[in-house]
Parts: structure tokens; sequence; C-alpha cells
């Protein structure tokens, strides 16, 4: 008898969270999504100097994640793979500037279904101002589109759960200034090591500071409004990013500064005790974990997985890979990354050519300042690699040692094993996904900047899109493939 009830109580707890959350009112969702900014640019995350104590402060009362990744490092296709929980080559959408096809899911319209009020407010970057997924779309108001995010709040029906998407243009170049976030001294900017340390580069990351500490002041007054409400015990909030902030070796990038993003998840009645933790997510989860608090069945296209279990125990893991990947951003590019344990693999496809976004051009004071050291054979070996080219199709990490990842270690026989595996689960991921490398790619849009004797010749910025050409995945129908690909190490 006494087995009995032991094994009644194991599978009682084993629904745990969610049963005794469907038994007392819906949890409201708010999702905070802020554009161009990586993890370690946040006080929660260690940055000495930039003051964003609104996230600070729901990091501290709620739980963060160290380990959290975009599936691209690139603006509207890691939207689109958020809000439909797909990776961007299956969503049909995995190029900069290429909407979301209207078959797609998108998870907020299963929530709207099941009864919610659904509103997006700011940068949109995913489809018209009309969609299904949304009672409400409107862009937001002022230079960081957050204007109208509390007006929102005191205008939903009151007599139904909410699921609101408030994405801010912070930290989007170029840079506006306000009296909404502190005005930043250049002496109080922390210089990547990647970058040159130059009067001009610090004044360029100054205006950088302001607006994600801006994006962070908007964070604070959606709260305070939720408090005043008396709803924020009941409301589940996320804060993230789109991809890594806009300056060399970041935004689009597969290294840590361009790929992971900075998680922060506050919930009172989920997350009992504050905590930091380390397992790994992916943003594709977001849609998964929604659905499952919202007590909506996930269908089989979202290949995201739900979180739930790491905010009732920080230890517990939902996904022991993680995968992402690096397509056309104004230079035509094919890049695949995973990180299984502190390892990071990726595979260059492209690699006959430098790796660039926009960003490492001479178009913004900080990509110039690095073009203009290394014209003049002044930049050390960690500011080199955006100049390589060709570039190696191979590199490994270990992040735990290497966190700038500067030490490739792919050619090191110590690390044979661990190249094998980052393979092996490259491989196995692109056929369960359908992932394919495009036979007439996106041409990049212009050539990259030159050095020719010494002085920089600048790209012709031109004013036209680039037509798109074959997209990743096109050529196995990645569109209709729902396999999630590994979520585990062992073989699957």
């Amino acid at each position: 008898m006494m087995k009995i009830f032991t094994l009644t109580l194991a599978v009682l707890s084993s629904f745990g969270l969610t049963c005794s959350l469907h038994a007392r009112e819906p949890l409201n969702f708010v999702f905070f999504i802020v554009d161009d900014v990586s993890q370690d640019d946040l006080g929660c995350y260690g940055h000495p100097t930039l003051k964003t104590p609104n996230i600070d402060a729901l990091a501290k009362s709620g739980m963060k994640f160290e380990n959290a990744y975009l599936t691209t490092s690139s603006c509207s296709p890691s939207r689109c793979s958020m809000i439909t929980g797909r990776y961007p080559h299956n969503t049909g959408a995995p190029e900069l500037h290429v909407r979301l096809p209207k078959a797609q899911i998108r998870f907020p319209k299963l929530l709207r279904s099941a009864g919610y009020y659904t509103v997006l407010s700011g940068k949109n970057h995913m489809f018209g101002n009309k969609d299904r997924a949304f009672d409400k779309i409107t862009g937001g108001g002022g230079p960081s589109k957050s204007e109208d995010w509390v007006e929102h709040l005191q205008n939903r029906p009151m007599d139904k759960p909410f699921f609101f998407w408030f994405a801010s243009f912070d930290a989007h170049r170029p840079w506006t200034i306000n009296d909404r976030a502190p005005v930043y001294k250049k002496d109080q900017v922390v210089i990547p090591p990647y970058l040159v340390d130059t009067e001009v580069t610090r004044k360029d990351l100054t205006g950088y500071y302001h607006e994600v500490s801006r994006f962070d002041y908007y964070v604070g007054v959606v709260t305070q409004e939720l408090k005043r409400q008396g709803v924020l015990e009941n409301t589940l909030i996320i804060v993230a990013a789109d991809n890594g902030r806009p300056f060399p070796r970041c935004k689009s990038r597969m290294y840590d500064s361009g790929i992971k993003t900075p998680f922060v998840v506050h919930c009172p009645k989920l997350i009992k005790k504050p905590s930091v933790t380390k397992s790994l997510v992916s943003t594709i989860d977001v849609s998964a974990t929604c659905l499952e608090l919202a007590g909506v069945k996930k269908p089989a296209c979202v290949q995201g997985q739900s979180f739930v279990p790491i905010l009732g125990d920080p230890n517990a893991e939902v996904r022991e890979v993680i995968f992402s990947e690096h397509n056309w951003h104004v230079y035509k590019n094919h890049e695949r990354m995973m990180r299984f344990g502190n390892y990071v693999y990726i595979k260059n496809n492209y690699p006959n050519q430098q790796n660039l976004c926009s960003e490492s051009d001479t178009y913004y004071p900080a990509g110039e300042e690095l073009w203009k050291a290394h014209a003049a054979g002044k930049t050390i070996s960690q500011q080199q690699q955006i100049f390589a080219n060709p570039c190696p199709d191979e590199e490994l990490f270990d992040v735990s040692k290497d966190p700038h990842q500067f030490t490739n270690l792919a050619g090191d026989p110590q690390y044979a094993k661990q190249l094998e595996k980052g393979r092996d689960l490259i491989e196995k991921w692109t056929l369960q996904t359908g992932d394919s490398i495009p036979q007439n790619p996106t041409p990049s849009r212009h050539a990259p900047p030159q050095i020719v004797d010494g002085k920089i010749i600048p790209p012709l910025k031109g004013k036209k899109k680039t037509p798109h050409g074959e997209m990743s995945g096109a050529s196995a129908n990645a569109g209709q493939v729902n396999h999630p690909g590994p979520i585990k190490l062992r073989s699957e």
C-alpha cells in the first residue's frame, strides 16, 4: 500500500506546475523583445556600467538564463522563428527582409483562439499591420516605439487573459538620445577585445548604451503598471533580444556575442525561488512554453520545447543541444552552429569569402575604426577575424575557457572526439529538419570594403533591395518539415 501511495505522489508531482496553474485563473504573458543587444550588455549579466535596473530587478526575483540562444542573429528571421516556434529555414523566411508566409503557424494565434487578448506593439518585421495572430498591431510611438505599451495594458479587455508582444526599436542604429535613459560618458564604456579602443568607438558605444537603458526604462513602466493593476503575480514576463549588438563580430554572427541572448523570466506563481540556470534553451522554446502554460496543445509544426520544467527546477534540462543558423543578411552566407556541453561547433559552407554583416562595414563608426586600424597594420589577432578570407570551414570552441571564441580547436587532435560530435549532430539536424545549401543563393548586396595600398575603399551602398534567390531549406521543402532535430546528445 505504501508503494502505491509513493507512486501516486510521484505521478502527481510530474504534472506539478501546469496542472496547478490550469486549476486557477489563466496566466498572462508579456514578451519583451529588444533590438540588437548581446547578452552581456545588461547589469544582471555582469556589465559594470550599463544601467538596466528594471530588468535586473526581474532577474533578481525571477530566473536568469545564462545559456539562452537565438536560432539566428538576424532581425526578421529571428522574430519569424520565435513567433512560429520553428527554425528559420523551416519558416520560409530565413533571410533578412522576407515576410513570414501566411500558411505558417503563429503561436499567439493559438492563444487568441483560446480566449486570449493579443497585441503586438513596436517593431514588427514579420508581416503587415494586420495579422490573424493579434487583435491589435500598433507602431508603438516615440524613438523606441514603446510609448503606447502602458496604454495597451490600461485599455485591454479586463475579462480576458492577455498576451503582449512588446518589441522595442532600441538598440538599433542610428542612435537617438532623449530623457528616458542615462547619457553615458566615454570613460564608462567597456571595449570588447575584438574592437579597437578609440575615442570614436567609445562614442559609438555610448549611444548604444543609452538605447539599452531606454529599453529597460519601458520594461520598468510596464512592470509597474502590471503591479498597479494587481496582475503582476499572475503574469509571465520574458525579456529577450532578436540578435546581438550592432557592431563588428556580433550581429548576424555565430559567436556568443551575436547568437547568445539575454533571457530573463519573471513569474511569481511559477518561480518560487529566485535563481540562475545554466540549462540550454532556444528562443523557439518560448512558443511551446507559453502554449503549455495556457493549456493549449502544442501542434506538431512547433519545433520548440517547453522549458516549464526549468522554471520549477533551475537544474532541470529540456535540451542538451542547441542549433542556430546564419543565412543572407546583406552579405551571402550559410553557417550552422550547435552548442553541446561547453563546446560550440560552427560549420561555414561559404568559407571562400569574408564573413561580414553591414555593421562590420565602414558605414558605422566602430566598424570604420576597425578598418582604419587594420589598414594601418595596428589590429591585434583578436581583431582580425572579420578580415579573414578565406575563413575556416569548421570552428570548435570551449566556451568555458574561451568565452570570446578566439581559439579554434578544430585542428587540435585532443579535441577530435568533440569535433566529430559536432559534425555528427549538425548532419542529423540538417537531414531531420530539411536544411539545405542553396544552389542559386541570394547574392551579397555589395562587395565589402577593400584595402588598397593602405587606403580603405568603402563599398558602394546600393539603394535597391537585393532580390532573393533560393533560400535555405527550399529544395527540401523545409516549410512542411516539422521534425525538431536532435534534442538530446544520444542518437535520435
